[in-house]
């Protein structure tokens, strides 16, 4: 046993003599180089969940129609922010190119490029958010008796996107560099921020107006800025490897920019499909009513823990295979995916007997409403056996975004997501008549599709002959 156990973990076991492009370091250098990037990101991802379950529980005491109401604004967000999101895996691909090749100047030219460039989109994003908020929410699907409180709360986080949407992208800069401290450091300032906020102007506590769920938006704002305000303090020091201090020019570069695109481009369609599949899955859940979309809501911020840890090992992956990329060291690149797969793997098993086990003790931190969490514990078990497939399949679409090879991504994302997902939700809602149950066993198809199809082209080894 214990034998195959160190050849579980070995890395010349993990690679075959004709993939090697040099020799590989020693095991304890690789494990470290990885857990050194990903232990960073895993515990902000993780903290954030964390915070985000907190801020949920603090909006739960209103009720349940206060849950719906935070809830059904999270993919109408998400969908103004894509844009953002896939500038974002442009510049960490391209810095990260940048870093292995030993090209300093060209990280820092393209941070600067993409800083210009969302700030003008999150200006845009901005305003057309405010103003389109309540159209928005009715038909995101929010009932008559949330639509009021989803339409202010929702106002109030679009404006706060202006200085996260920024703040993100310096965070994507320092990923592509190995400093996942960063990015850990911002995120749980901003999230400690939030809590003390929400704690405040939730319920009212001291002098401060009890604003119930405006209070609790808020206070994300309020977290928002003091994340932008530390992620600038991390690039404009002449000790850090992006340095934005310099004088160095921040007008546009047409190389830089073509790189930033190529990826950018189609992490951007990636984007839309996504943005239209869940959103088109919210709204499926959302017209099941007030109580089963609390339910959904709840369990939909428990697995948020398990991509917490997927996205965490996944930036980790990302990083290193771009910098494996650029010194020309794709075995290396190919190595560090299967350890981090190999590190991820007893996660995954931990949080499925978690989420199976103690299904009800966590609903309840949530809620008291006893038929909330009466349809929550059913939604808990398809929860707890996505979990292996999410976390999987979040590392290996991190690891082919890392290379570049984001049209694929984008292609698996169109099938799984935008089509499947939403799909099969509903006629397993609806037609079927599984209601929230049929929602999350097409959730389960998506992670389970998406692993496999990603896993499939990763296999092939394509993406490490993309060029940035």
């Amino acid at each position: 046993m214990s034998e195959l156990i160190r050849r579980f973990f070995s890395c010349q076991a993990m690679m075959k003599k004709h993939e090697l492009h040099g020799e590989l370091p020693p095991d304890r250098q690789v494990y470290q180089n990885t857990l050194r990037i990903a232990w960073p990101s895993i515990v902000e991802a993780v903290l954030v969940s964390l915070i985000s379950a907190i801020d949920t529980m603090m909006v739960g005491t209103i009720g349940p129609e206060a849950i719906s109401a935070v809830g059904i604004t999270g993919q109408p967000r998400m969908i103004l922010v894509a844009v953002i999101f896939s500038l974002n895996a442009g510049v960490t691909a391209v810095v990260a190119r940048r870093r292995g090749q030993g090209d300093t100047e060209g990280a820092r030219r393209c941070l600067k490029q993409c800083l210009l460039l969302n700030a003008a989109a999150s200006l845009l994003i901005c305003t057309l958010g405010m103003v389109f908020a309540k159209p928005l929410m009715a038909f995101a699907g929010a009932q008559p008796e949330i639509l009021g409180d989803a339409t202010s709360y929702f106002q109030i986080l679009v404006f706060g996107t202006f200085f996260s949407n920024i703040g993100l992208t310096i965070n994507a800069a320092q990923r592509g560099v190995g400093n996942t401290r960063i990015s850990m450091t911002t995120n749980i300032a901003a999230n400690v921020v939030n809590v003390i906020f929400n704690f405040l102007l939730i319920n009212g506590i001291w002098f401060f107006p009890k604003l119930g769920v405006i209070g609790a938006g808020i206070a994300t704002v309020l977290g928002n800025i003091v994340a932008l305000a530390l992620a600038f303090r991390s690039v404009w020091k002449r000790t850090e490897y992006l340095d934005l201090s310099g004088d160095h020019s921040w007008l546009p570069d047409k190389a830089t920019m073509s790189s930033v695109f190529s990826v950018s481009g189609s992490a951007l369609v990636e984007q839309v499909f996504i943005r239209i599949g869940f959103f088109t899955y919210a709204k499926t859940v959302a017209s099941l009513g007030t109580i089963p979309f609390a339910a959904h809501q709840i369990c939909m911020n428990l697995i948020s823990f398990s991509f917490a840890v997927g996205d965490g090992f996944s930036i980790a992956s990302s990083s290193l295979v771009g910098q494996s990329l650029g010194a020309k060291r794709p075995d290396m690149a190919q190595l560090y995916v299967y350890v981090t797969q190999r590190i991820a793997a007893f996660f995954a098993a931990a949080l499925f007997i978690l989420f199976f086990a103690a299904r009800v003790p966590l609903l309840m931190l949530y809620t008291t409403d006893a038929e909330v969490i009466d349809i929550g514990k059913d939604l808990m078990i398809i929860l707890a056996a996505s979990v292996p497939f999410q976390i999987l399949q979040v590392i290996i679409t991190g690891c082919l975004r890392g290379a570049g090879d984001s049209k694929y991504v984008a292609r698996t994302s169109f099938i799984s997501i935008a089509a499947i997902r939403p799909i099969l939700s509903w006629v397993l809602c609806y037609p079927v008549g599984l209601g929230v149950i049929g929602a999350w066993l097409g959730l389960f198809a998506d992670q389970a599709l998406r692993m496999a199809l990603n896993y499939a082209r990763f296999s092939t080894g394509k993406w490490t002959k993309i060029k940035l």
